[in-house]
């Protein structure tokens, strides 16, 4: 996760035994739709599974605005096992009413507001739709006949090549907090990619412009795949759940086109 600084509090002279900074962070959201605890956790595994190095030590905040009005109380305490047992740590809640909150300071987490997470990447979709299915949002090699009423898109599909079965082209903009996710084919992107933005498949990416946000090729455990771009700035990139933050990339590798790919289970990134 990136960190930026913005502002700091220091002594008046300057010297002292910590700085006190101001700073921003991307930070992911499980979105929650429903309070079936053993439902989120069934869902959810199904997830971690495709990728386990991705969730692993990943802090999230769980987000209740969503949960009905009149919805029975959800479980926190179980909820924030099973987020654990997942490797991940829920640090915080939002969106949470009296009694939520009251359950989430009882566990030491904090509350939140939504001005503080603005900037947050929601993983919602891995338990909001509770459909081990990619969400609406993705495009399928074959898709099915959903059983219930779909939620419109947040974004327009995208346009496949004449031909390529699997393979999905983008050629605008991938803005902060998009999701794109090639199913069962590889995923090419002529335009940028926004910090904030994530890509996925299950084969390759490509992108022909600067590579910000997050990139994760072979999704559905391809050790195969591999991740090129022109412009490598990335948040996160991963190959069948073996992955690298941006502090893990070396400055010589950022900046100019590279491939990035699985040597006998180690991401290695290289020159092009």
């Amino acid at each position: 996760m990136a960190e930026k600084p913005t502002s700091s509090i220091t002594d008046a002279d300057g010297a002292g035994p910590f700085e006190l900074k101001a700073a921003s962070f991307t930070l992911p959201i499980i979105r929650l739709l429903d309070n079936d605890i053993e439902t989120v956790a069934l869902r959810l595994g199904a997830r971690v599974e495709k990728a386990p190095d991705f969730f692993r030590n990943t802090p999230v905040v769980i987000d209740l605005s969503d949960l009905a009005e009149n919805a029975e109380p959800v479980a926190l305490p179980q909820l924030v096992g099973v987020l654990r047992g997942y490797g991940m740590i829920p640090f915080g809640v939002r969106g949470a009413n009296a009694d939520q909150a009251a359950a989430a300071e009882a566990l030491e987490m904090a509350i939140l507001r939504d001005s503080y997470v603005r900037r947050t990447r929601q993983l919602g979709e891995l338990v909001a739709d509770m459909d081990p299915e990619p969400a609406p949002t993705t495009v399928s090699k074959t898709p099915k006949a959903p059983d219930k009423a779909p939620q419109p898109p947040t974004e327009p599909a995208q346009p496949r090549a004449a031909g390529q079965s699997g393979f999905m082209l983008i050629t605008k903009p991938v803005r902060s907090g998009q999701r794109i996710y090639a199913a069962g084919g590889d995923l090419s992107i002529i335009a940028p990619v926004s910090s904030g933005a994530e890509l996925m498949a299950d084969g390759n990416i490509h992108v022909y412009g600067p590579l910000r946000g997050r990139a994760l090729a072979g999704m559905s455990g391809n050790m195969e795949a591999r991740i090129f771009c022109h412009d490598l700035q990335a948040e996160l990139i991963s190959i069948a759940g073996h992955y690298r933050v941006s502090e893990g990339i070396p400055n010589e590798l950022r900046g100019v086109p590279v491939q990035i790919f699985l040597d006998q289970k180690i991401l290695r990134i290289e020159k092009l």
